[in-house]
């Protein structure tokens, strides 16, 4: 009866992280029309210019929602033409997602959003990094993850706390407190 797979989960952090900061600079990976036409087909997109404008919204709408600039009302407007029809198949209750072609890939998204926020609130979330634009599932039992990467960000980000911490400052004193 699982209506949202660990797919849908992992195209949701996937769409969220297509704009990251790269060498100081915002990009967006859905920018250029060809590589948004290529990532909407290996994510098992239609590849319309509809379905990448779409994406676009919704993704602007959930990094809203998902940093606190934003009440997840923002979101209504994308799933209005979403519908799940229940049938069987092999004796078993299942849930088809309804919603035009190039609709379908971000119904996903949105899906996967509300079944992760439903089952576990704050567990998507922006990375702690200031300089990141990317966002992170937490999947730890603690509930405790602050970065995207700890190889790039949480390495980089400790390592600047720490430096700024130690450095000796110019009137010669040890600089801890």
């Amino acid at each position: 009866m699982k209506v949202v797979t660990r797919e849908d989960e992992e195209l949701l952090l996937e769409l969220l992280n297509t704009t990251p900061v790269v060498d100081g600079e915002s990009t967006d990976e859905l920018a250029d029309p060809d590589s948004a036409l290529a990532w909407a087909a290996a994510h098992g997109g239609a590849g319309s210019s509809g379905e990448i404008a779409r994406l676009r919204r919704v993704r602007a709408a959930l990094q809203d929602v998902i940093r606190g600039a934003g009440d997840a009302q923002l979101l209504e407007e994308h799933v209005e033409r979403i519908a799940l029809r229940p049938s069987f198949h092999a004796g078993a209750l299942t849930w088809e997602l309804q919603a035009p072609a190039d609709e379908r890939l971000a119904a996903r998204v949105l899906l996967a959003w509300a079944a992760i926020d439903e089952r576990a609130p704050g567990r998507i979330r922006p990375c702690a990094n200031p300089a990141c634009c990317r966002f992170l599932h937490d999947r730890s039992n603690a509930n405790t993850a602050r970065w995207c990467s700890m190889a790039l960000c949480g390495n980089r980000f400790k390592a600047r706390r720490h430096y700024q911490r130690t450095r000796k400052p110019a009137d010669g004193s040890t600089g801890s407190s």
